[in-house]
């Protein structure tokens, strides 16, 4: 395989169909997040125990919360996702967008550290379950509320750039195929 069809598909990614795949993309990081405010909503809100409160996917689905893998994926998903996306972006957007990156890549090494332990059975600290760096000194449900919300802040000030820059700059040729661009 050549690298041409990988090259357009990101070219693209980052010119005509920027706004629509960061608009996809926030979309996800929304649905993650209303899972976080639900399983807090439970715990200080109708104060269910820890264990009882999973969110909405985790009351159906209780497996999900336990899923290191399901969590690594996630985080997985940010990282790559921030990446892939950050080209399309210009000036302060970009540097947002950047910062929400670099926290999102420290989250993901603290996620990739809980799968090895889970999948080793080797805990940190001699924990009896796996155990990330912060949550030696901050418990899970606060550390991850408190890692989502330092991830997804920038992300909104990126947003609020680009938004606001997209619609003052004028259509490029690339942007007269994409009637997105446009309709500012």
């Amino acid at each position: 395989m050549t690298d041409r069809p990988r090259t357009r598909l990101l070219s693209r990614l980052n010119g005509r169909w920027h706004r629509t795949a960061v608009m996809l993309f926030m979309l996800i990081v929304l649905g993650h997040w209303a899972e976080h405010i639900a399983q807090a909503v439970q715990i200080w809100g109708l104060g269910w125990p820890v264990p009882k409160a999973r969110g909405v996917l985790g009351m159906p689905f209780p497996w999900l919360i336990s899923s290191e893998w399901l969590h690594y994926g996630y985080a997985l998903v940010m990282l790559v996702g921030l990446w892939l996306l950050r080209p399309g972006f210009t000036g302060r957007a970009r540097t947002w967008w950047t910062v929400a990156l670099a926290i999102q890549f420290w989250h993901h090494v603290e996620h990739l550290l809980l799968l090895v332990q889970a999948q080793t059975g080797a805990h940190l600290a001699g924990r009896p379950v796996p155990t990330s760096v912060l949550q030696l000194w901050f418990p899970r449900v606060q550390l991850h509320l408190f890692y989502n919300a330092v991830v997804f802040l920038p992300m909104v000030v990126a947003m609020y750039h680009y938004l606001r820059d997209t619609d003052r700059r004028p259509a490029t040729p690339a942007d007269r195929d994409d009637p997105a661009r446009v309709a500012a």
